[in-house]
């Protein structure tokens, strides 16, 4: 292996580290504080960004997990008065999800609390130095894409 193989292999080594540590530590929060999953979350979150819902389809496409995953989490909110669904009017096997009032209500109050942790889980990182990073995922993200030609 090539000193720049090396090099590659530890950075990949350090980037899925550090984003299991922080993963982990946001898990645990949710779990402790609102007893909420991060699927969960990440899926109010797809909603929130998108008033007029999204089917069953994009949201597991952007959340780059199974239907299967996607429709638990669905009829559980759903079941919560979170999210409502209803058939889309040009073709009735396709359904659409959206907040409801009260999902809108409970996701901004998750919201809030969570850009607070992210604020201070990266608080010790320098403003500088987080256009760096920014900058760096930023090529390499543009990297994947070209190689994988998807939308990542």
């Amino acid at each position: 292996m090539t000193s720049l193989e090396k090099k590659r292999l530890g950075t990949w080594i350090r980037l899925i580290t550090n984003s299991n540590i922080i993963v982990k530590e946001i898990r645990n929060r949710f779990r402790s504080e609102f007893d909420v999953t991060l699927p969960r979350f990440d899926l109010m979150s797809a909603l929130d960004r998108c008033p007029a819902g999204l089917t069953m389809g994009e949201l597991s496409k952007q959340l780059l997990v199974s239907n299967g995953n996607v429709t638990g989490i669905v009829e559980r909110l759903q079941n919560e008065g979170l999210v409502k669904r209803w058939a889309l009017p040009t073709d009735k096997r396709v359904f659409s999800v959206g907040l409801t009032a009260k999902g809108k209500s409970s996701f901004k109050k998750m919201a809030r609390v969570h850009e607070e942790w992210i604020n201070e889980i990266f608080g010790d990182i320098e403003d500088s130095d987080l256009d760096i990073i920014t900058e760096q995922m930023d090529a390499l993200r543009a990297s994947l894409k070209h190689k994988n030609n998807k939308d990542l």
